[in-house]
């Protein structure tokens, strides 16, 4: 506890929205034209039907945190309504799904610098040290204080957007409307196509819940942490669906299929070759904000489990600076031998495959926090029960639909591992419940 007088400086409305986006812009969309190209323009109804299941799950995770103070987002909505072992379960995937996914975002964030240091993606070894260099540097930010890593997360996250604004504004004036016709690419039926690139851009939108999970670092959570959540997931919406567009418009579908670094070829296709080495930066930068703000989460899930007694009791402990240290430290750790592990040969298959679990991992939360809210719209005062189980299923159910169609969408491999890693935690949590009692 920090003594009176020195209390740690909290994130505010900006700070608490560039963690939303921050978090939520990270690699994946400086590559989905290029997947999406296959498809045609029809990608863009895609994109608005996995927007529409954003907003839903925005709006849950907004009303979430009015109802429900503390911290850890997802887990502790699902532990309130559904007791310990559920709650723990959630922890349990949701905290693996983080440190597995800051590993992925520190490799790619490698690949960017490939652009400009290309000895960096020629040597193994020196990439892999590269890659933990970097989780490291920003594990070191988030310890020095929150303060400081929410400061970093908005200066990246307001130059990863410069890039993305330019060409989903400007690059309409280069626009090709023939690059829409056909519409549909693909040979296969619309509806087809349109499931299809949806279930494609959906992992562009994850980490729209980011704001829940540091509730008691955020000042005013009851009112910071809603609005912070539904501006930073229109913010990215309106941001990814003009730039895909735009993208799409510029450069033909038989060209966008094959190009490893579509924006950066769209730059270069209106600007000139420094735009191109302009936008690879931009990518890098993404990088760069989103491994911030998920090392951020990485060390306040566990400290928030771990004060329930879920988790191991040193996941708790504060440094001076009111930070989980410890937390930030151990999760660090296991992504760094996941990055060890992905520059092993013959590991970067099952490398890839552990990103897979850990997407899994993160719509379970998703899916249990819709429950939750169906619990709590039955535990209202009676008087005003029948609005607010109204107004709650409205939501709830339309957010519970789109976690599970998701989660279908991984295919029944994926779904089967996840849940083996998740019942794997379970002797974990009688171990610490035994010792809590």
């Amino acid at each position: 506890m920090s003594r009176k007088g020195t209390e740690p400086k909290k994130l505010g409305l900006w700070m608490s929205t560039s963690l939303v986006a921050g978090n939520m812009i990270g690699s994946g969309i400086f590559l989905l034209p290029a997947t999406l190209a296959f498809f045609g323009g029809i990608s863009l109804f895609g994109w608005l039907f996995s927007a529409v299941g954003a907003i839903f799950l925005a709006l849950l995770f907004s009303r979430l945190s009015r109802l429900i103070a503390g911290v850890g987002g997802p887990y502790v909505y699902t532990r309130k309504a559904f007791g310990d072992l559920c709650g723990f379960l959630v922890a349990w995937g949701y905290w693996i799904s983080i440190w597995c996914g800051n590993a992925a975002i520190a490799s790619a964030a490698v690949g960017y610098m490939g652009a400009f240091i290309p000895s960096l993606t020629d040597n193994p070894a020196l990439s892999g040290m590269t890659a933990i260099g970097l989780v490291w540097f920003f594990s070191w930010i988030n310890m020095s204080g929150i303060r400081k890593a929410g400061m970093t997360q908005l200066i990246t996250t307001l130059l990863k957007l410069i890039p993305l604004i330019l060409l989903g504004t400007i690059g309409f004036l280069y626009f090709k409307t023939e690059n829409f016709h056909p519409l549909n690419l693909s040979h296969k039926t619309n509806f087809s196509a349109i499931t299809a690139t949806a279930a494609l851009t959906l992992w562009a939108f994850l980490g729209l819940e980011s704001a829940t999970i540091p509730s008691d670092q955020v000042k005013n959570p009851g009112r910071t942490i809603p609005k912070a959540t539904i501006l930073g997931t229109l913010l990215v919406l309106v941001v990814y669906i003009a730039s895909t567009g735009a993208v799409m418009g510029i450069i033909s579908p038989s060209e966008l299929s094959v190009s490893t670094s579509p924006f950066a070829d769209a730059a270069k296709e209106v600007w000139g070759t420094w735009a191109g080495y302009a936008v690879a930066a931009g990518a890098l930068v993404a990088c760069m904000g989103a491994l911030n703000g998920w090392i951020l989460l990485q060390g306040q899930l566990p400290l928030a489990a771990s004060r329930d007694g879920l988790f191991p009791p040193f996941f708790g402990r504060l440094s001076r600076k009111g930070i989980p240290d410890l937390g930030i430290i151990v999760s660090s750790l296991l992504a760094s031998i996941l990055i060890i592990l992905n520059y092993t040969r013959g590991l970067v298959s099952m490398f890839t495959f552990i990103i897979m679990i850990s997407t899994l991992s993160t719509l379970i939360p998703y899916a249990f926090s819709s429950l939750a809210d169906m619990v709590f719209c039955t535990r209202g005062p009676k008087s005003q029960r029948n609005i607010t189980i109204f107004f709650g299923l409205a939501i709830s159910i339309p957010s519970l639909a789109f976690s599970l169609w998701a989660i279908w969408g991984l295919g029944l491999i994926t779904v089967l591992w996840g849940v083996v890693l998740l019942v794997l935690g379970i002797p974990f949590f009688f171990v610490l419940r035994r010792r809590k009692g």
